[in-house]
C-alpha cells in the first residue's frame, strides 16, 4: 500500500514538474524509475515539439489571413477589426512560447541521454562492441543536431514575424480610422513573405523531427 502511494506521489510529481518548469534533470529521472528511458522521453519530447512547430505554423498562417483580411476591408466596425487582429497576435505568441518551451524539453532530455551513453561507453569489456556504440552515439547525435539546428532556426525566425504583427495591432489600436487601415496595406507583402518563409522554415524543421523519430524508432525495432 505504503509503495503504490510512492508510486503514486512520484507519478504527480512528474506531471507537476513538467508543467511548471518543463522536464527537469529530477523528472528525466523518476520517469526511469518508473519505466520510461531516457531514449523514449526523448522521442517524445520530439514529437512535442514537432507538434508544436506544426500548431504554430497553422497559427501564423490563420494570422496572416487576418491581417490581410483587416487590412483590406474598407468600412466596417474597425473596433471589431482590431479585436481580432489583437487575438490573432496573442494566439501566435501563445503558440511560439509553446514552441520555445518544447524545443528546451528536447534539449534537456537529448543532453542527459547523450551524456549516459557516452560514460556508459567505459563499462565495455569488448572493445569491439565499445566502438560500434561509439559509433552508434556520434551518427545519433549527428542526427540530433541536425533535427535541433533546424528547430532553432525556425523559432527564431517567429519573433520578428511576431515584432511585425505586434507593431500593426498597436498602430491599429493607436489610429482607429480608415485612414490607419488603409496605411497598413504597404506592409502586407512584408508580412507575407516574412510568414511565408518562416513556415517553410517550420515544415523543414517538421520534416527533421520526423525523420529523427523514425531513425530512433528503428533503432528501437533491432
Amino acid at each position: 500500500m505504503i509503495r503504490s502511494l510512492v508510486g503514486g506521489a512520484a507519478i504527480v510529481a512528474v506531471g507537476v514538474s513538467c508543467v511548471a518548469g518543463g522536464c527537469s534533470s529530477t523528472t528525466i529521472a523518476i520517469k526511469e524509475k518508473m519505466g520510461i528511458p531516457k531514449r523514449e522521453q526523448l522521442v517524445a519530447r520530439v514529437n512535442d515539439a514537432r507538434d508544436g512547430q506544426q500548431e504554430a505554423k497553422q497559427q501564423f498562417a490563420s494570422a496572416l489571413h487576418e491581417f490581410m483580411a483587416v487590412t483590406g476591408a474598407s468600412g466596417g466596425d474597425l473596433e471589431a477589426k482590431y479585436d481580432k487582429l489583437r487575438k490573432e497576435y496573442e494566439r501566435s505568441e501563445s503558440r511560439a512560447e509553446t514552441v520555445h518551451s518544447r524545443i528546451k524539453d528536447v534539449e534537456r532530455v537529448a543532453e542527459a541521454l547523450f551524456k549516459e551513453w557516452k560514460a556508459e561507453l567505459a563499462q565495455y569489456s569488448s572493445e569491439s562492441m565499445r566502438q560500434a556504440s561509439q559509433r552508434e552515439l556520434e551518427a545519433t547525435r549527428a542526427r540530433y543536431d541536425g533535427l535541433i539546428g533546424a528547430m532553432r532556426a525556425a523559432a527564431a525566425k517567429m519573433q520578428p514575424v511576431l515584432a511585425a504583427f505586434k507593431d500593426q495591432v498597436l498602430f491599429l489600436k493607436h489610429n482607429l480610422n480608415a485612414r490607419a487601415i488603409a496605411s497598413l496595406q504597404g506592409n502586407v507583402a512584408q508580412i507575407q513573405t516574412d510568414v511565408g518563409n518562416l513556415i517553410r522554415d517550420m515544415e523543414s524543421s517538421i520534416a527533421e523531427a520526423n525523420a529523427f523519430i523514425d531513425q530512433m524508432q528503428k533503432g528501437e525495432a533491432k
